[in-house]
């Protein structure tokens, strides 16, 4: 796997993540199995609007030669998405959401790995 690739797929899953909790974020917080409040759409729409940013960094930064910064981008990007799926399984583990968390947590560990695959092989 290459940079390009995996920038390109999070460019598309920060797009879709993106839309989704800022238009439809009810249907995250259903799946995960949390109750819709105010102040969580609230939250949602906001963490949407990340992904947007997320997803046009990485987009705009594709083709990005191998450097420090993008090995740098690569490992932290990896990191905090690996974060994201350890997150997901302790707030199951501490019954805070349903099982429908396990879609998310299995794309963010595959995400993550694709990401310190390309930080490993790009160094």
């Amino acid at each position: 796997m290459t940079f390009q690739v995996i920038a390109l797929i999070m460019t598309c899953a920060g797009c879709l993540l993106g839309l989704r909790f800022i238009f439809a974020g009810a249907s995250v917080l259903k799946e995960w199995g949390i109750q819709e409040t105010a102040g969580s759409l609230v939250v949602s729409r906001r963490i949407g609007a990340i992904y947007l940013g997320l997803a046009l960094m990485f987009f705009l930064g594709r083709a990005a030669a191998p450097s420090d910064l993008r090995s740098a981008v690569c490992l932290v990007a990896g990191g905090a998405i690996a974060l994201l799926a350890c997150l997901g399984l302790f707030e199951f583990l501490a019954r805070r959401v349903s099982a429908g968390v396990f879609r998310s947590v299995v794309a963010e560990a595959v995400l993550a790995a694709g990401f310190v695959w390309v930080w490993w092989g790009g160094r």
